[in-house]
């Protein structure tokens, strides 16, 4: 997949040597929702016999407009390897920034689809562009001057009626529910992380754990113990996480929440390294105990449905 990186109005003069069928949008999560556009964008592909392509862009918009960390379900990366998966030619990322959101939308098409090649353009029906968001999918219709073509994908739906979307992806992460939430991605929901010294409580209770600080920028679900898998060094090993401010040693109230993950079939060192958890199951919210005896015992009962979950 050929990557390249764009800006207005300074980082724009790219060498193309392909015709496009683009799908665009933020596409945060990749869901499936997002999916049904790009597939949509490949198959008009093969129907011109051109290339497909996906514009997305760095950072939100909502970033750049409230000043507030939006909480990504797939950091830049995640989505480039996801995309990749998905069998995507070329990708636009595009820097969101105040020079982008004060074009016009016929500013915008000029330089982003007529100035790329775009041949076909396809995009969720409530993608918008240009400033204020004031550009919708029509708009991009009718500022075509026969130049290109358009598809909209109406929304796609869950459960008759409940919308795929980013928003209800973080919501049911937000409860913890990463069953639910893995049927609206198509996948696991996945975290990356470095491992770091923790406080060894881990080891003392007979469990020992990596300790995985997770980018403040990206969500992660909500506190409790999960059944997961842990990715390291290429490998996949299942484990069971805690995720949250460990309430029987700390103040909830002044603490970050943190991963600590338990290998269930290894013991290794796995200090600096970087790392991705896939969240399966949740097996219990957090909470606190009132002896080290009572927690270490309750370990031993989330290790076991954790085995039980992932072997069934």
């Amino acid at each position: 997949m050929e990557i390249y990186r764009l800006r207005y109005p300074d980082q724009l003069n790219i060498q193309l040597h392909h015709a496009y069928s683009m799908a665009i949008g933020f596409f945060d999560g990749v869901h499936k929702g997002h999916q049904e556009v790009i597939d949509s964008a490949k198959k008009k592909a093969d129907e011109l016999g051109i290339q497909t392509a996906v514009m997305t862009f760095d950072p939100h918009p909502s970033q750049l407009f409230s000043g507030r960390n939006v909480g990504y379900i797939t950091p830049l990366e995640e989505k480039v390897r996801l995309l990749e998966a998905l069998q995507v030619d070329t990708l636009f990322i595009v820097s969101f920034d105040w020079d982008l959101a004060s074009l016009s939308p016929q500013q915008f098409i000029d330089i982003f689809v007529k100035g790329l090649g775009v041949k076909h353009v396809t995009a969720g029906f409530d993608f918008t562009f240009g400033m204020k968001g004031s550009g919708t999918m029509k708009e991009m219709h009718d500022l075509s001057e026969g130049l290109y073509g358009t598809t909209t994908i109406q929304k796609v739906t869950y459960d008759h009626d409940g919308k795929v979307s980013s928003t209800k992806v973080r919501q049911l992460l937000s409860e913890g529910d990463v069953e639910e939430a893995a049927l609206l991605l198509g996948r696991p929901f996945r975290t990356f992380g470095e491992v770091v010294h923790g406080e060894k409580r881990g080891r003392q209770l007979g469990f020992p754990t990596a300790n995985i600080q997770t980018d403040e920028e990206n969500i992660v679900p909500a506190n409790g113990v999960y059944a997961v898998y842990c990715l390291v060094d290429g490998k996949w090993h299942p484990g069971v996480c805690n995720l949250g401010v460990k309430p029987t040693f700390h103040n909830p109230e002044h603490r970050v929440a943190t991963a600590e993950v338990h290998l269930l079939n290894a013991n290794m060192d796995l200090y600096g390294k970087q790392v991705a958890i896939e969240w399966l199951h949740r097996i219990r919210a957090e909470r606190k105990f009132e002896s080290l005896e009572a927690l270490k015992e309750q370990i031993g009962k989330d290790k076991q449905t954790a085995m039980d979950l992932l072997n069934g």
